[in-house]
């Protein structure tokens, strides 16, 4: 299958998310200091690992989204136009539904 190499690399990054966004709830999850300095601090934390997890679950979305495309046979076709996605391009953002041009 010619697309073998990018579902290979997909599924890895989905696996390497997964792990990551657990990480990020369990330090969520974790206690928090007493001191209001410290509380102070690890709340400007949690927003960024809020964000980080935001940004995972979007790309997870991507992912599972062109891993639906290998299955279905529309993946590596821009969604917009219908145009092939060129390898290079794959091989960069192996998630993407857009060509070059469709992607502006």
């Amino acid at each position: 299958m010619a697309h073998e190499k990018y579902k290979t690399a997909l599924k890895k990054r989905l696996l390497e998310l997964d792990e990551r966004l657990h990480e990020i709830e369990d330090e969520l999850d974790g206690p928090h200091s007493k001191d209001w300095e410290d509380s102070a601090t690890e709340r400007e934390g949690e927003e960024v690992l809020e964000s980080l997890g935001v940004a995972g679950q979007q790309e997870i979305a991507r992912i599972r989204a062109a891993l639906g495309r290998i299955r279905d046979g529309s993946y590596g076709v821009c969604a917009k136009c219908g145009d092939d996605i060129s390898p290079e391009r794959l091989a960069l953002l192996p998630d993407t539904p857009f060509c070059k041009n469709c992607a502006h």
